[in-house]
């Protein structure tokens, strides 16, 4: 794949964005930028298809599997189609103890869905992380890059209402 096919992968401002990034670092280390370049592919497209990734790493002029490493490793990609909204669900020791498994558990008996999994409506898709550093605010999730903290049952049922 070569930079020429990036273009039919995505938007030329998503193009645009990869090279404001491209421009923080010497041309030799174009692969520092593969973190912003596969987060703003994700962005646009909703998950990172193995042709976006290849497409990436061309532009980038990087091997395919540096973007590979990096799309797996990291928990804030997907490497699969996902839900409008991406509910990613704390469950590290201080949520666990605060209520975590309990919220979880909501999920599963009103959505049907457990982690790793998207309602059949293609709403919500619920993942599981380890730790979004945000113990003082136990049980927590993350929503559209913004923490809901101090959560039970009720205020998971409204949050998720309101979610369209």
């Amino acid at each position: 794949m070569s930079k020429a096919d990036l273009p039919q992968l995505l938007s030329s401002k998503a193009i645009e964005q990869i090279n404001d990034w491209l421009k923080k670092y010497p041309d030799n280390r174009r692969r520092a930028a593969v973190i912003p370049a596969l987060t703003i592919a994700q962005d646009e497209l909703g998950y990172l298809a193995r042709e976006t990734m290849d497409a990436v790493a061309a532009y980038l002029e990087i091997p395919n599997i540096a973007a590979y490493e990096v799309a797996t490793f990291y928990s804030m990609f997907s490497l699969e189609p996902r839900g409008r909204h991406v509910v990613s669900l704390c469950t590290n020791v201080s949520c666990m103890l605060a209520g975590s498994e309990e919220l979880k558990q909501w999920f599963k008996d009103e959505l049907g869905i457990a982690p790793g999994e998207t309602t059949q409506d293609g709403r919500i898709t619920l993942k599981e992380v380890e730790c979004l550093a945000a113990c003082g605010g136990a049980p927590m999730l993350e929503v559209g890059k913004q923490y809901h903290e101090n959560l039970n049952v009720e205020k998971l049922f409204h949050l998720i209402k309101e979610l369209t």
